[in-house]
């Protein structure tokens, strides 16, 4: 992707690209994987480390982990079986052996086994001394202290290592891990109580335009209620930010500005509506008023063509398209990156799995395409959903998922894969 600065104040009044002056390029349109590129490559270089807090275990799920985490000791901290059966040398096998006692997990075996000498052995439970292997109850024919053990079994056969999972003072989570069920598991493996995490950063939500209104009103026939901001305050809280949401930007200038001047307090800005070419579209204006510098300002995607990404007052902002899914979509693959990489994340993903169409399905050439869709449970097959635009917010609803188009590509075939967003 090509690199110039534009300052918005030049870039509003008319400079062209080709007479930038800078370090840092604009490219007013660019594809979704550029745009993403840009996004990632912007954020990193100049977010700040995020401060850190200790919380409880169970509150540090959904968080970023900003400490090192180390094994405490091996694990398994002695060789385990893996399953129920019986303690042998795999040199006594085949064979017929005494049963001189039993081990579970959560107990150890006092003595030590001597050759010709079985141990019954449940799952988890320490191999005792002198046993090198474990054969499966299934595969043994028991008769009083007698146990018959017909075939070969290899050395090591169903036991787990002492230290085969890890070894004591083993990294096993770094810095910048997002913390699921199973950090939170590990964490409590190692005997980590308390957590210490990356804040949540606070993320700045304005909704513009004079036809919303708030969601407790009861709208006028040209008005619509402000679900935008409601469901991008759910995108952010799954997201690990914390939502600040504001009142409704009007379509007047010293009202946007001072409402956008409240954003700027927060860590990132989101605001939706009023990024089109509209002449009540104040957006890139009051932004421009304010310094800002635009990394694009229109991303070759359907819904979410004109989409506002730059910086000012040394916060990242984002203009968001007003209508429902192209606020959720945008959202999505592009401000959630920010908002990750801003909380200490390392690595935000973004997964497009492939699932199976069930029907035909075309679309023009040129835009890379994010619609509405129903996979199917077990994530096998996706169908596309009829809908009426980006405004349809029931058919969104309805949706559980988005198709994801090639740009370059007409149709599709029942029964092709196609890469699919989850929603």
């Amino acid at each position: 992707m090509p690199e110039v600065v534009v300052s918005a104040k030049d870039r509003v009044a008319g400079t062209s690209l080709e007479n930038a002056v800078g370090t840092i390029a604009i490219v007013a349109t660019v594809t979704f994987d550029q745009a993403r590129q840009c996004v990632i490559a912007q954020v990193t270089v100049s977010q700040p480390t995020p401060a850190v807090e200790e919380v409880a275990l169970l509150e540090a799920a959904g968080r970023v982990l900003s400490d090192r985490i180390t094994a405490d000791r091996d694990y398994p901290p002695v060789a385990r079986s893996v399953r129920d059966g019986f303690a042998i040398r795999a040199a006594d096998v085949p064979g017929d052996l005494r049963v001189i006692g039993e081990v579970r997990a959560g107990e150890s075996f006092g003595g030590e086994m001597q050759a010709g000498e079985a141990i019954e052995i449940m799952t988890g439970a320490p191999v005792p001394r002198g046993a090198d292997a474990v054969v499966m109850i299934e595969h043994v024919q028991v008769t009083g202290d007698r146990v018959g053990v017909p075939r070969t079994i290899e050395h090591g056969e169903n036991i787990s290592a002492q230290g085969c999972e890890a070894r004591r003072e083993e990294v096993l989570l770094e810095p910048g891990r997002f913390l699921g069920f199973a950090e939170i598991a590990l964490l409590a493996t190692v005997g980590r109580p308390r957590v210490r995490v990356f804040r949540k950063p606070e993320v700045a939500i304005l909704a513009t335009g004079d036809e919303i209104v708030e969601v407790n009103q009861t709208p006028r026939e040209y008005q619509i209620r402000n679900s935008n901001a409601q469901a991008l305050a759910v995108q952010v809280m799954r997201a690990g930010g914390c939502p600040r949401i504001l009142p409704v930007a009007p379509d007047l200038y010293a009202g946007t500005r001072e409402l956008m001047e409240q954003g700027l307090r927060s860590d990132l800005l989101l605001l939706s509506g009023g990024v089109s070419a509209g002449k009540y579209d104040l957006v890139e204006r009051v932004l421009a008023d304010l310094g800002a510098e635009f990394f694009f300002d229109r991303v070759l995607i359907q819904p979410g063509q004109p989409l506002v990404f730059g910086k000012v007052q040394g916060k990242f902002f984002f203009g968001l398209p007003g209508n429902p899914a192209s606020t959720m979509v945008t959202f999505e693959i592009f401000a959630r990156t920010a908002l990750e990489l801003l909380g200490g994340q390392a690595e935000p993903m973004l997964p497009l799995p492939w699932s199976k169409l069930t029907r035909e399905f075309r679309q023009k050439t040129g835009l890379t395409r994010f619609l509405p869709a129903t996979l199917s449970r077990d994530g096998s097959e996706v169908a596309p959903l009829r809908w009426q635009g980006s405004g349809d917010v029931p058919a969104l609803a309805r949706a559980n998922a988005f198709l994801v188009t090639e740009p370059d590509r007409e149709s599709w075939a029942a029964g092709e894969m196609i890469r699919v967003l989850m929603k």
